[in-house]
């Protein structure tokens, strides 16, 4: 049996003190082993996000611990956690985050430059993903000449061009029509089954969770079902 990736130990965070304390997460367990997907569900505020953020390192639990790869999170210094989450981790948040300076080839090559790719398998790796995600022909546009499909998909290949061992993406079909949602799910998965990476997402859609191993249910900060 492979290793998890990602394990959630009685997770719990908290923001604020004394009345002003806000409980975003509660004695979270789980697990996710390489290949799987998990899709994250629940209403705005059950703490979907804030579980994407603790996976990632970008946020530090108050209870619990949380596990990338055999490393305890919360032990590792800065530099250490940024080192392991440009190699490890690809992050498609809800604002996409695109270089809107940069086109599309220069967005997908930076995730490669970070994590130390070589430069002519960079160049490999980056015609390979323009052809999945059908940008062939939108190598040098820039992000406003992009429909809004085509950014999503640009910031979903900059996410997967490293080849993470964990791929988090918060609610990334919210502004996609049911034809575009499906286009991009598809994408990703089909990537994701061929890198073995474990992909965890957030989201609202109902619309496209049936392509997902698993469903977590999340209530305010408590999984009430999987």
């Amino acid at each position: 049996m492979l290793d998890p990736v990602l394990q959630f130990h009685d997770v719990g965070k908290t923001y604020g003190r004394g009345a002003l304390t806000c409980t975003a997460l509660s004695d979270v367990s789980l697990s996710l082993s390489p290949g799987e997907t998990a899709a994250v569900m629940g209403p705005s505020g059950s703490g979907k996000t804030t579980l994407l953020n603790l996976a990632a390192g970008l946020d530090d639990p108050t209870a619990g611990q949380v596990t990338l790869l055999g490393n305890n999170l919360q032990t590792m210094t800065e530099s250490s956690m940024a080192k392991l989450r440009r190699k490890s981790v690809g992050y498609l948040f809800q604002s996409l985050g695109l270089l809107e300076a940069a086109t599309v080839v220069e967005n997908i090559a930076l995730a490669l430059v970070l994590a130390g790719m070589a430069k002519e398998e960079r160049l490999a790796r980056i015609d390979e993903l323009l052809t999945l995600g059908a940008l062939t022909d939108k190598a040098h546009c820039l992000p406003s000449n992009l429909s809004g499909g085509q950014r999503q998909r640009t910031a979903a290949l900059r996410a997967l061009a490293h080849r993470p061992a964990l791929l988090l993406l918060d609610e990334p079909t919210s502004c996609l029509d049911s034809h575009l949602a499906a286009e991009l799910v598809e994408m990703v998965l089909s990537a994701g089954r061929l890198q073995q990476t474990a992909v965890l997402i957030s989201t609202h859609d109902q619309r496209i969770v049936g392509h997902f191993d698993r469903r977590i249910y999340l209530e305010d900060g408590h999984v009430i079902a999987e």
